[in-house]
């Protein structure tokens, strides 16, 4: 395996890529396309990248399209394995259901049926990823934050609704101003394990003053201060288990710190529709002792 250069400029290259990938899965995808997003002959291109992520370019690009589709079949019920296999760049039903079996040991109407997001998450074990997770963790005193909170309970496939109602309330009240008030978001159990009538997320805004009586259910709470870990995650929200795992399966164990009796949180840095979902950036929070 050749020796990558360790420069920001190499970095940035394979992250132009790795966006580009991200924001073209029903597109060209070819290596001579990606070989000139990324400035290098198709030769070196093609081995680096294997160097730097950990897997071929076009087993990473498979992938990805894979887990799109994933998830579209699982959010989405007029979403056919038609659909899936023609959005993922598959000639045919047949090959992306062999595919898709491959890689997640189920078809695509089992997964939709019921969906396994804990194997889910291994088969996106990328290695690039995990190392940069490891060496990306900070640990920091973080202070308690006054918030205003609207409690979502049910399917995660529904928090978006909650999220409407939310900004809604933020809108009409004038009290978190999403331009200068920090967004949170709290999950109270594991989407991927605990039963849809169980799940609940609280959807959070700043605020410097008492909320006021409302008919939208926002109810005033704190995120409480003290030591976090904490890492980014750069996409989508819907795929933040893929950093989250790798935290308590990879990182905890070796960095000797114990967990506090308390959920995590996100922390948005990105907005939508400004900025368009594929391209957020979400600050993890997990409490230590």
């Amino acid at each position: 395996m050749p020796d990558l250069p360790k420069t920001s400029t190499y970095k940035r290259r394979f992250d132009a890529v790795l966006a580009y990938i991200d924001a073209n899965l029903e597109g060209d995808l070819s290596v001579k396309t990606l070989s000139d997003v990324a400035n290098f002959s198709v030769f070196h291109f093609h081995r680096q990248f294997t160097a730097f992520m950990g897997v071929p370019v076009s087993r990473y690009v498979q992938l990805m399209r894979l887990r799109r589709a994933a998830h579209q079949l699982v959010a989405f019920a007029g979403y056919s394995v038609l659909d899936a296999a023609l959005d993922a760049g598959f000639k045919s039903p047949e090959a992306f259901c062999r595919a898709f079996g491959r890689a997640f040991g189920m078809a695509p109407s089992a997964f939709r049926k019921k969906p396994n997001w804990q194997v889910w998450s291994t088969v996106f074990a990328i290695p690039h990823f995990s190392r940069g997770i490891f060496m990306q963790v900070r640990i920091i005193e973080f202070p308690e934050v006054r918030i205003a909170a609207l409690e979502h309970r049910g399917p995660a496939g529904l928090v978006s609704e909650s999220v409407d109602r939310f900004i809604e309330w933020r809108m009409r009240s004038g009290q978190s101003p999403v331009a200068s008030s920090r967004t949170f978001g709290i999950p109270y159990g594991n989407p991927d394990t605990t039963p849809p009538h169980d799940f609940r997320f609280a959807i959070c805004g700043e605020i410097d003053e008492e909320v006021a009586p409302n008919a939208f259910g926002v109810q005033p709470m704190v995120i409480p201060g003290g030591r976090y870990a904490v890492v980014r995650h750069a996409g989508s929200p819907d795929h933040i288990g893929e950093t989250i795992y790798p935290i308590y399966r990879e990182w905890l164990p070796a960095s000797g710190e114990e967990l506090r009796d308390q959920p995590l949180f996100f922390h948005y840095l990105s907005a939508y529709p400004e900025t368009p979902r594929d391209q957020w950036q979400t600050d993890v929070y997990v409490p230590l002792r």
